[in-house]
């Protein structure tokens, strides 16, 4: 009898504190997952990180980087996984430093007439479980287990645009491609392609990005365990006020 009365005190007790936390507006995630990850998913937890460290402010891109273009695949059906695995998108999100960085790359391909295309950037953990159970290869999908870069906000999907006709450059293949062809060692390519390929990688690695091997379009900024794995909403990002 007396457990069962302690199990039903201290459930009782934390029904009572989440109540509280809740009118009191400071409600926080305080369990990890299945995979025993702290992930985020609520909006006033993420704004908390902030307040302690400004530098994890998600950016809205679009307004940090003028200029800067958009072809946010999982917004649409034109993905590998032929549906819509975000709501219609704008805007896409990184931390503040990682948009500084991509803001400065963005600078330099401007003065060569060129400028940076986004297919993906902040990706909420839930579409990272769901894309895995679809591929479930590590050199193409981030497992869960781990979480992505893409959670975090330091990691981007990108590629360079003609600054005058919007034109992509040819990479060789297109964006989520899963074939050799899109590794960077593969170098049975056209010497314009592969010149391409080198112009984007050296300015990012240039301004703090790592290159993944397997896929020339995806980039992560150093430092990247320092940042929260996030499943708050692209919009609860667009609505927030910190």
């Amino acid at each position: 009898m007396g457990k069962i009365i302690n199990r039903w005190y201290i459930k009782t007790m934390w029904i009572l504190i989440s109540l509280a936390g809740n009118q009191c507006g400071h409600t926080q995630d305080t369990t990890v997952n299945k995979y025993g990850l702290w992930v985020i998913g609520i909006y006033s937890s993420y704004g908390a990180t902030v307040k302690n460290d400004a530098g994890k402010r998600m950016v809205d891109l679009k307004k940090a980087i003028p200029g800067l273009s958009f072809d946010l695949r999982y917004a649409g059906k034109n993905n590998f996984t032929q549906t819509k695995l975000y709501p219609k998108l704008k805007t896409t999100y990184l931390r503040k430093p990682v948009a500084l960085a991509l803001a400065a790359v963005h600078s330099e391909l401007k003065k060569q007439g060129l400028a940076l295309q986004i297919f993906d950037a902040y990706r909420p953990y839930s579409i990272t479980e769901k894309m895995w159970e679809l591929v479930k290869d590590d050199r193409y999908a981030a497992n869960p287990k781990n979480g992505s870069g893409h959670n975090r906000g330091i990691a981007v999907d990108l590629t360079i645009i003609n600054l005058h006709t919007k034109d992509e450059l040819d990479m060789g293949t297109d964006f989520d491609n899963f074939t050799d062809a899109a590794h960077h060692n593969f170098t049975a390519l056209p010497p314009q392609i592969l010149q391409n390929r080198l112009l984007l990688k050296t300015l990012m690695e240039k301004n703090g990005f790592k290159a993944l091997e397997t896929e020339w379009w995806h980039y992560s900024f150093a430092n990247g365990a320092a940042y929260e794995l996030l499943d708050v909403s692209f919009n609860e990002l667009r609505k927030g006020r910190l």
